[in-house]
């Protein structure tokens, strides 16, 4: 199969910007180029767009994601090597939650100080410009 960088885009749903973006920082290998100088991919540029997109979708990094492919290009993988990437990124996402749950209650405490209303004094706003801590 031999896709130029649009149909690639189409297929993986990654975006044509994005596509030329992995190329540049080595996500993704420069495609060879036809007579005409289009881009041309084939089976595993669809392979690893997906992997990269995946591992977007679930949080990973760039790096992480960067670090994962070394992994299978070196052919040297282990699934525990894959599986500590997976862990401290499960770490990750437990501190982000921590600090959303945190976020939430601050929040949910300036609007329980603030009654709706017309006036336009407003203890959401104040707490904003102040900088204050709840």
């Amino acid at each position: 199969m031999t896709l130029r960088i649009g149909e690639l885009s189409k297929l993986t749903g990654v975006h044509i910007e994005t596509i030329r973006y992995y190329e540049r920082i080595g996500l993704a290998p420069e495609p060879s180029r036809s007579a005409n100088g289009y881009r041309r991919y084939g089976d595993d540029s669809v392979k690893r767009l997906n992997f990269v997109r995946r591992g977007r979708e679930l949080g990973f990094t760039l790096a992480d994601i960067r670090g994962l492919l070394r992994l299978v290009d070196g052919g040297d993988a282990t699934c525990d090597q894959v599986r500590t990437i997976t862990l401290q990124h499960v770490e990750d996402i437990a501190g982000k939650l921590a600090d959303l749950g945190r976020m939430r209650t601050v929040l949910l405490a300036m609007a329980d100080e603030c009654e709706g209303g017309d006036i336009p004094e407003c203890p959401i706003l104040e707490t904003l410009f102040e900088g204050g801590n709840h």
